[in-house]
């Protein structure tokens, strides 16, 4: 507690205090930038290393809210630079969004864009480059082909225009902050007419985007939002049918999963024994602990409201002093996990029908402007029919249109780059995540991998163009994993303007049999073997909780679960 209530104790650490940076509080310590002095390193008493000026502590703890891996101790007096999660990631989502509004109130100001609906301004805004240009350089000049529009930032600039049979250039006009030039390469017309020289003793930074990216970001709403209509009515019909099946009125056959806020156990409802559920039942002290109330509302929220074959159905929710309940559909064909584990990886056209699942998945999510932000094998279910289908919404979000998400969650393995920078993030987050999961249902293992999750967001931001292939990837799937999973959010296939349809057109895709997917005709790859519906034998077995009983919460904060 003294950490955050006195920086000065903290960022003037002396080896006599030896103050240790425990495991025992993250969330109480800043990350440190080391400024003097020396410190060591160690963990469960073992001398790792020394830390000299320069280095980095704490660094993960910016990002999220992590046990501590090691302890920190003063070996010489040290001062050190901190800061807090919370401050880091406030700067990080103020700095976003001011540069994001500035940039779209420039696109405004453009004839040709104006009229563009505000997501798609803020899609552009988002792959709006900044470049720099010295005093007397020329950024465009006459008579050459060029591709890419330019926004004045900062700065100002000439227009001339040479003449034939002349050697001098006619001076034109200056354009400065906030004007534009170059807005006819953006539809084909790509012959410089005027020569554009930077002319400013500070130089000149512009804005720039190109005639490619500006065409694939350039679509209506309706383009992405034509597939799913209103299920109001099918999902209200769902809520009505169990209405009045209450928390008594369940019996508890064994365990499914373990989690990090409870259990998941097989019931059945009382009379109705050719019909099983899976119960979640969540710890509330221990939710309020690691405050995730709000993943927690969010969850019940939108798992409540979807109505979506390739999305677990929830049907009721219940709550008493010490637990949250959520009672949904049961797939005793367990986790694609434990399928993948058994068999090491799978063919192309395995690793094609679950990846294809999913798309539709997130073609439901995404035209409804959520988020899902927790892909992987774990959380793909197969049902009795061999079909998989997403479950676990803790970390999913609905998004404002066209607006972006701060919070950092996610597998290490499976988080997008923009989601370690805290650059914010949105549905395109999701597409990176179906790269990664094609690529582990192909191979058995994640392209990134690393001992801890630091290294791991390291290999991360070093791109997917640095992971080696395996021989049994195909041409296409390769293709396609790199077009999925592109470092700029902007550039990845399902984000552009052809939306989720890019990917079902993909040539890997080719002869797939979406409309057999949908009307689940399609026979699936793998038919999983279940005895009845109280069989768990798919799943791993678990031990009884001997934690026993949490505490009592009546704070209050569930009250609309």
């Amino acid at each position: 507690m003294i950490l955050n209530q006195n920086k000065k104790v903290w960022c003037s650490m002396n080896a006599g205090m030896q103050n240790y940076v425990s495991i025992n509080f993250p969330d109480l310590v800043p990350s440190d930038f080391s400024n003097e002095g020396r410190v060591e390193v160690s963990r469960e008493n073992k001398f790792l290393s020394t830390l000299t000026p320069g280095k980095v502590l704490g660094e993960l703890a910016i990002l999220y809210n992590c046990q501590r891996t090691a302890t920190i101790k003063a070996a010489t007096d040290c001062k050190l630079w901190a800061i807090e999660r919370q401050c880091f990631q406030t700067i990080m989502m103020r700095t976003g969004l001011i540069r994001q509004a500035e940039y779209t109130d420039f696109l405004k100001s453009v004839p040709i864009f104006k009229d563009l609906p505000e997501e798609t301004l803020i899609k552009i805004s988002d792959v709006l480059e900044e470049c720099y240009y010295a005093h007397g350089d020329y950024i465009i000049r006459q008579g050459a082909r060029g591709d890419t529009f330019f926004i004045i930032s900062k700065g100002q600039v000439k227009v001339t225009i040479k003449k034939k049979d002349s050697l001098e250039e006619k001076y034109i006009r200056t354009l400065g902050k906030g004007d534009f030039f170059g807005e006819k390469a953006l539809h084909g017309d790509d012959l410089r007419t005027a020569n554009i020289i930077a002319d400013d003793l500070e130089g000149v930074t512009c804005l720039v985007i190109d005639r490619d990216t500006y065409i694939q970001l350039i679509s209506t709403l309706d383009e992405v939002r034509t597939k799913y209509v209103d299920d109001n009515d099918d999902r209200r019909r769902l809520n009505e049918e169990y209405a009045n099946v209450k928390l008594e009125d369940l019996k508890t056959i064994s365990t499914l999963g373990v989690g990090g806020f409870g259990r998941v156990e097989l019931v059945q409802i009382n009379g109705q024994p050719n019909k099983s559920y899976a119960l979640k039942q969540m710890k509330k002290s221990q939710i309020v602990e690691t405050r995730q109330q709000q993943h927690i509302m969010s969850e019940k929220e939108i798992m409540g409201e979807a109505n979506c074959d390739f999305i677990v159905k929830l049907f009721k929710t219940f709550k008493d002093a010490k637990y949250l309940y959520m009672l949904m559909e049961s797939c005793l064909g367990g986790e694609l996990w434990t399928v993948l584990r058994d068999k090491g990886h799978f063919d192309d056209n395995t690793t094609r029908f679950y990846t294809a699942c999913v798309v539709e998945a997130f073609h439901y999510l995404h035209s409804r402007n959520i988020i899902y932000r927790d892909l992987k094998p774990e959380n793909l279910l197969l049902d009795a029919q061999g079909y998989v289908k997403l479950v676990d919404f803790g970390f999913a979000k609905k998004l404002q249109t066209g607006r972006k998400t701060w919070t950092f969650c996610g597998t290490p393995e499976y988080v997008a780059p923009e989601v370690i920078l805290n650059k914010g993030h949105d549905i395109s987050a999701d597409y990176w995540s179906l790269g990664v999961l094609m690529f582990e249902l192909l191979t058995g293992t994640p392209p990134f991998n690393g001992s801890d999750p630091m290294k791991t967001y390291n290999v991360i931001l070093k791109g997917i163009d640095a992971i080696d292939f395996p021989k049994n990837i195909t041409k296409n799937a390769t293709v396609l994993i790199k077009k999925l999973c592109r470092d700029n959010p902007a550039e990845r296939l399902g984000y552009q303007k052809g939306g989720i349809s890019d990917i079902q057109k993909h040539k890997w895709f080719d002869g797939f049999n979406w409309e057999g997917l949908i009307n689940r005709t399609l026979i699936p790859p793998i038919l999983p073997k279940i005895r009845g519906v109280v069989d768990t034998s798919n799943f791993d077995p678990y031990p009884p909780d001997e934690g026993g009983p949490p505490p009592d919460d009546t704070t209050g904060w569930d009250a609309n679960f």
